[in-house]
């Protein structure tokens, strides 16, 4: 009887060990999840881009020497009906398309015309953006033409852990 009773109080010592190993695995793991919310820096908050042409602009010139940000902006403001009217435009024919999205019921052939807007209005958006951007270059120095050159800059995988 002696013996069972040491068997018995052997395997629930071995339970009893075993279990506040996994419980302290449990408490570290909940801790270092604690510790890292808390040090952590704030992830920024999602804002979406305004859509102008304008704001493309101050995008594309962030990067640019000072002068030659300024004589990009001096040749969009000298275009900039057409670049707005064709990012109006494109705006436009994408709040067709969420549109059609959004209908009940949903009509495939309402979806296929707004995309339709959408391949005709990018081309007039895009040819004034290029337009804009061409002239700037030209008057533009070395260095700022190879910072243009680099745009958009690489973008970080945001889905990576």
């Amino acid at each position: 009887m002696t013996m069972t009773m040491e068997l018995q109080d052997r395997s629930a010592r071995w339970w009893l060990i075993g279990s506040l190993a996994l419980n302290l695995l449990f408490i570290g793991t909940i801790g270092a999840l604690a510790v890292r919310h808390v040090l952590a820096p704030p992830q920024p908050a999602a804002t979406e881009r305004p859509r102008t042409a304008a704001a493309r602009i101050e995008r594309l010139a962030a990067p640019l020497p000072a002068a030659d940000a300024e004589k990009l902006r001096a040749a969009f403001r000298a275009r900039e009906a057409a670049a707005e009217g064709g990012r109006d435009g494109l705006n436009r024919a994408f709040e067709r398309i969420q549109a059609a999205l959004r209908a009940e019921p949903f009509d495939a052939a309402q979806l296929r015309a707004a995309f339709g807007e959408a391949r005709a209005a990018r081309p007039v958006y895009e040819q004034a953006m290029q337009d804009i951007i061409a002239s700037a270059a030209g008057d533009m120095s070395r260095e700022g033409r190879t910072r243009l050159s680099e745009w958009p800059s690489p973008r970080t995988n945001t889905n990576a852990r």
